[in-house]
């Protein structure tokens, strides 16, 4: 099972996405996502001018030790850009052995821990009330849990609003902008947002009471002491989980807020490798782990660091949004299934573009997803169609605060 050709599809159906393509010489094709929003061709070089001279002409079926290959072999190792090549390469070399075999991957994992995987919404409203009739609108759905983010009216300037980019993508707004929009960033305030944070919180648990759950994404907008006292403040309204607080940098930033809070705190989408996360988890300093597995290496060190985190009582709710394709929420889910820790799954509508080219196994109702028992991933990817939808070159937005110094976004 000789790997006989490494390629990579680049499409933007509305967003874009990078696909990596492994061809063994019996034929079998695997396929791995290996999308990094706003820096999709770095990757894309990474894989065809370094790692796939690497594989020709190994045997697929040896995936840990071509993950160390790769992860070793370059010497310099880690950071995002090679780590998102290397996740593309391990999912795609699971997805050939799900086929050679016609099992799923969460067999070769040990099999279903459960029948379904509890999932949340992002949902999104310039006002609380407006943010309060989209919860509405998702509770419509049977979803019970939602990441909620809001704009901040601007306490001193009449009609400036701090943004908050989001990802409810059936509003019709998209998180990147163009080049141009880069040098125009919009104006932030992290004062005048926890203050409002605090407000909405309460708004919500005062209109839905205990029907739903609760997840609120900082972004890394906080510092460490500011963190803390929004976790403290927050404690009465009782959320799943605060998300991101800081940045991964401050882990003794955690520790801060952990001595002054017991509000939970998920960490781990800009963690690329089990060096990040090895503390958080073995000091309690997190609740929920947050990694996303097309940016830490696909799914063997995903899995590995999720058994790790169960004997530190750490749930996994994986990063899933829009930014990373279906093949990756395939990924992601197979392990969810698999893993005794799993907490929730972080979910987003697919368009109809999306379904045009990724035919997947999965499927969302009534607040949960389920997968099928296809081979592999159970993604079946229509290439012809991805051809349809060109690379479009966009950019993550830049926040900068009232003095103009560049903010987190």
């Amino acid at each position: 099972m000789q790997i006989r050709k490494v390629e990579t599809i680049l499409t933007c159906p509305g967003r874009n996405y990078l696909i990596v393509k492994i061809t063994t010489e019996d034929g079998i094709i695997g396929y791995g996502d290996a999308t990094l929003n706003g820096r999709e061709m770095a990757v894309k070089a990474a894989l065809e001018e370094h790692l796939a001279k690497y594989l020709i002409g190994l045997d697929a079926g040896r995936i840990t030790d071509i993950w160390e290959l790769v992860y070793r072999g370059t010497y310099w190792r880690g950071g995002p850009v090679l780590m998102t090549a290397l996740a593309g390469i391990d999912m795609a070399l699971w997805d050939i052995k799900g086929k050679r075999y016609q099992i799923p991957v969460y067999q070769m994992l040990g099999g279903k821990c459960r029948d379904r995987l509890r999932a949340y919404y992002h949902v999104h409203g310039h006002t609380r009330e407006a943010l309060a009739e989209r919860i509405r609108q998702r509770m419509a759905d049977g979803c019970t849990c939602f990441r909620y983010s809001f704009d901040t009216k601007d306490s001193r300037k009449e009609d400036q609003y701090f943004n908050q980019p989001h990802q409810d993508i059936s509003l019709g707004k998209r998180i990147e902008v163009t080049e141009e929009n880069i040098k125009m960033p919009e104006v932030w305030d992290t004062g005048e947002y926890c203050r409002d944070l605090i407000a909405v919180t309460a708004y919500l648990r005062d209109t839905f009471g205990s029907k739903i759950d609760l997840i609120h994404d900082s972004h890394e907008r906080f510092t460490p002491i500011q963190a803390a006292a929004a976790a403290k403040r927050l404690e009465p309204y009782h959320l799943m989980f605060l998300e991101d607080p800081v940045e991964p940098v401050y882990t003794e930033g955690l520790e801060l807020i952990r001595h002054h809070s017991v509000t939970p705190i998920g960490m781990g989408e800009l963690y690329n490798s089990i060096k990040d996360c090895l503390i958080p988890i073995e000091k309690h300093l997190i609740d929920y782990l947050r990694i996303d597995i097309s940016h830490y290496g696909g799914i063997t060190p995903s899995w590995k660091t999720a058994v790790m985190a169960e004997q530190h009582a750490v749930r996994i709710a994986f990063h899933g949004p829009s930014d990373i394709s279906p093949l990756a929420h395939a990924a992601l889910a197979h392990v969810d299934f698999a893993i005794p820790n799993f907490g929730i799954q972080e979910w987003v509508d697919y368009n109809e573009e999306l379904n045009r080219i990724f035919h997947t196994d999965l499927h969302y109702a009534d607040g949960y997803i389920t997968l099928g028992d296809r081979p592999g991933l159970g993604v079946e990817v229509d290439e012809e169609a991805a051809k349809e939808y060109a690379y479009q070159s966009k950019f993550l937005p830049v926040l900068r605060d009232r003095e103009g110094a560049v903010h987190n976004w």
